[in-house]
């Protein structure tokens, strides 16, 4: 086998484990995240303290709108002018404080006209600190059942057609070398 057919088989192989870890970090955390909210009944774990959401309604527009992906982060504490995330129930509310009462905290969606109850200071998973827009809708499929599924598929599908691929290639270059063989022992018979 020459040094380019070995420098191709180790980037496949590279492939296939970049594409293995990606499917079993997918998987992880989606095992994370429904455990964490199906028996603890938190709706935004924050593994290391950072936590991935999805903006369900227009209550924070202009500044966020729905479907965009935020990114929240545990702090110490809050300041008048940034954007919580806290759990009401069993619902996520992304507002902004616009007013401190001793421990709690007055927030306010910015479209909207009136002021939220006070939230208390434990409510409040953490601080909105970046935000992707309009690719929501696409982190909430994977995390469906049908959305696994397809990575599965996918992922299953890429790498069997790099071993097929892969394997195609090493059954030619062996009848490459099985008729050279043969071609060989011909020719030593004819010798004979």
């Amino acid at each position: 086998m020459n040094q380019k057919n070995k420098k191709k088989k180790k980037e496949s192989a590279l492939w296939r484990r970049l594409i293995m870890a990606v499917l079993g970090v997918i998987l992880g955390v989606n095992a994370y995240l429904a455990n964490a909210r199906g028996l603890g009944g938190n709706q935004l774990p924050m593994p290391f303290g950072i936590g991935v959401a999805v903006v369900l309604s227009g209550s924070m527009e202009p500044t966020l709108g729905i479907n965009d992906v935020i990114f929240v982060r545990e702090t110490d504490s809050y300041e008048v002018g940034d954007i919580v995330v806290y759990q009401s129930g069993q619902t996520l509310i992304v507002h902004r404080i616009i007013a401190k009462d001793g421990e709690n905290l007055i927030t306010r969606g910015d479209a909207n006209n009136t002021a939220d109850a006070p939230v208390e200071r434990y409510a409040v998973k953490g601080e909105v600190i970046a935000h992707i827009p309009a690719v929501g809708m696409a982190v909430n499929a994977l995390k469906t059942p049908a959305g696994i599924l397809i990575v599965l598929i996918a992922a299953f599908a890429l790498t069997e057609l790099s071993f097929r691929k892969e394997k195609d290639k090493d059954e030619k270059e062996l009848e490459a070398i099985k008729a050279e063989i043969r071609r060989l022992k011909e020719k030593q018979e004819e010798k004979e």
